[in-house]
């Protein structure tokens, strides 16, 4: 006689729609959390704009404390849905969701004339939902992952940057002088990184010959510099292409992601996988 599956809990249950992508009850929940995510983005983008502000605060205001009631809930269940709540709360995305939340409650507690100014900077905080979007685009788990893999040699490349920039701005503090804008090591250091990086405000610039000539290898030079970041990158995207799963997995005891295919047990605490 064939055995039935033993009937899941509403905890098994709700970690499976909250936090998979491989039932339909999972994929819909995505969908529905992406649409929320990219209409709370655009309420906080046409509430800076005075005159819709102005015209519509009522309807954005009901519409911002909607989505943030769903937010709130959202994170709630989360929390409540993974037998390590601390693994969540802390994690990456549990500080974004939190961070996305906070600012509307702030808002309508913090009351007074005064608090207007920093209320406006706390409610900019919502579009950090945006980073919620990483959640669910599965090209970020590879390039997370490949950043993660880069980090030494991104370190050692910046650390060369800024020594690079030490460097040549002293030279060129040194050649131009005081007398061309040059005032003092610090803002000598502060043109080389503006031309290094080609940004070029123009706010110093060399007038001296010699000096000119060391600003144009300079900006050469950044071209090439700007590359290499890149390069590192990409070369860990691509050797990694092969070993990176798109399994959607996530751990319901610590909440670690990014399983094998077809993985039974947590590579992290051993806990057994849904799948």
């Amino acid at each position: 006689m064939k055995e039935t599956e033993p009937k899941k809990d509403w905890k098994t249950r709700l970690h499976g729609i909250i936090y998979e992508a491989e039932t339909k009850e999972g994929k819909l929940f995505d969908v529905i959390l992406l649409i929320f995510i990219l209409a709370s983005v655009l309420l906080v983008m046409l509430e800076s704009v005075k005159s819709i502000n102005e015209k519509y605060y009522t309807i954005l205001n009901i519409s911002e404390w909607i989505i943030t009631i769903l937010f709130t809930i959202e994170y709630i269940l989360r929390v409540i849905s993974i037998k390590k709540p601390l693994s969540y709360i802390f994690s990456f995305y549990g500080i974004i969701d939190l961070l996305s939340t906070i600012p509307k409650y702030l808002s309508f507690i913090i009351v007074g004339s005064h608090n207007l100014i920093a209320l406006r900077a706390l409610r900019l905080l919502r579009v950090f939902r945006i980073l919620k979007l990483t959640r669910y685009v599965g090209a970020s788990n590879r390039l997370i992952i490949a950043l993660k893999a880069s980090k030494t040699k991104i370190a050692v490349f910046l650390f060369f940057v800024i020594i690079l920039c030490t460097i040549l701005g002293t030279i060129m503090y040194i050649i131009e002088g005081q007398e061309n804008g040059f005032t003092n090591i610090p803002k000598s250091i502060y043109w080389a990184i503006v031309t290094l990086t080609t940004v070029g405000f123009g706010d110093i610039t060399p007038q001296t010959p010699f000096g000119q000539f060391i600003a144009s290898i300079i900006m050469i030079l950044g071209y090439a510099i700007i590359a290499i970041p890149t390069g590192i990158v990409s070369s860990e995207m691509t050797k990694n292409n092969q070993e990176i799963e798109n399994n959607t997995e996530v751990c319901p005891n610590c909440a670690i992601e990014h399983h094998k295919e077809n993985a039974k047990h947590c590579y992290n605490c051993g806990s057994k996988l849904h799948s």
